[in-house]
């Protein structure tokens, strides 16, 4: 079987550097057998990748990239945790799309972040899920995604 870290470098992918929390949290937290991301934003290089609402300034396909790029921070606060290859599997994606009233397509968004986590961990990535719509998020961006992980035994 591939270690993440093999797929990762297959795809073509580097986990960015964790960002700095923008409160009183840490990134990711060990319990058991399971880590829990916090809520991560799509930042890059400590930046928002775009501000707006979804349906709005920000359309359904750029924001689904966006939520590659939260799946992507929070992975990297896993890995800065306990090493991405000791992950065995995606347990839950929780997803917040700052929509634009009447937008709808929250789960094609969420998509973003499924799609490269399947990508990366192949059918250990299929997860439980959920993609809700809120009127605001932190800092104006448009997408937020948390993650729960399963470990393996060691």
């Amino acid at each position: 079987m591939t270690k993440p870290t093999e797929r990762l470098e297959k795809l073509g992918i580097t986990l960015p550097a964790v960002p700095a929390p923008a409160g009183s949290y840490i990134p990711a937290r060990r319990s058991g057998s399971l880590v829990f991301t916090s809520g991560q934003v799509p930042f890059v290089d400590g930046k928002p990748a775009a501000l707006g609402k979804v349906g709005a300034e920000i359309d359904t396909g750029q924001a689904a990239d966006l939520a590659r790029i939260c799946a992507l921070n929070a992975l990297a606060a896993v890995d800065a945790l306990v090493g991405i290859d000791s992950v065995a599997g995606v347990v839950k994606v929780v997803g917040f799309v700052a929509s634009a009233p009447g937008f709808t397509e929250q789960p094609k968004v969420i998509n973003g972040a499924s799609d490269v986590l399947a990508e990366i961990f192949g059918d250990a990535g299929r997860h439980a899920r959920s993609a809700v719509g809120v009127a605001e998020l932190p800092l104006g961006v448009p997408v937020e995604v948390e993650l729960v992980v399963e470990l393996t035994e060691s």
